[in-house]
Formats: C-alpha cells, sequence, structure tokens
C-alpha cells in the first residue's frame, strides 16, 4: 500500500509564493512520473505539473496558465515532490492533489493520489 502525504497549502496574497511538498511512502520499489493537479470548485480536475524520473531530474510538462510562474521537482531519496508556486494569482486557488505512479515491492505497478492541500490566493 502506497500513502502519500501533502504539505504546504494554505491562505497567501496575489503576487505571493507557496512551496507544495508531497511525500510517497510504503510499500514502494521504485517511483517513476509525479504530478501536480488542480480542483476549484465547480470545475474538473486539471493537470498542474508533471515530471518525469531521470538521471538530470526528468522530463516537465506545465499547465500553459502556470508556466514561467510555477516549478516542479523531485527529490527520489526522499520519494518526494515539490511545487514552487511564484507569482500567485486568484485564478491559482484551488485543492491541489499529488500524484505519483511507480511500482511496488511486489512488482506490481501503482498510481496514488494525495488527500490535497487547499491553496488560497486572495486579491
Amino acid at each position: 500500500q502506497v500513502q502519500l502525504v501533502e504539505s504546504g497549502g494554505g491562505l497567501v496574497q496575489a503576487g505571493g509564493s507557496l512551496r507544495l511538498s508531497c511525500v510517497a511512502s510504503g510499500s514502494i520499489k521504485s517511483v517513476g512520473a509525479m504530478g501536480w493537479y488542480r480542483q476549484a470548485p465547480g470545475k474538473q480536475r486539471e493537470l498542474v505539473a508533471t515530471i518525469t524520473r531521470g538521471l538530470r531530474g526528468g522530463n516537465t510538462n506545465y499547465a500553459d496558465s502556470v508556466k514561467g510562474r510555477f516549478t516542479i521537482s523531485r527529490d527520489d531519496t526522499k520519494k518526494t515532490v515539490y511545487l514552487q508556486m511564484n507569482s500567485l494569482e486568484p485564478e491559482d486557488t484551488a485543492l491541489y492533489y499529488c500524484n505519483v505512479q511507480g511500482i511496488t515491492s511486489n512488482w506490481t505497478p501503482f498510481q496514488s493520489w494525495g488527500q490535497g492541500t487547499q491553496v488560497t490566493v486572495s486579491s
């Protein structure tokens, strides 16, 4: 079983910054792609950023709305993915979820979601 614990959300004024973290734990053999998604009230969950596994930190992908403002990174030694969010806008207000894919200790693939961390940006 794989568990994800997110942290770092909160209330911030427009233009401010927050850093989200997501730690994976449990019966994990290896971690593959990691990512952040968000869901605002009344809207569907959407991709924010993803990062693959790689020798040089992996390849990243961002939603157009966050390019140049958000940075995703990972620390495989800690099974942790981060999302540095700068120049936050009220439109970034949402519940942010991390998503992790990988292989369990039983050599079965997994994909897990965190419980979500709230980000609220005031104008």
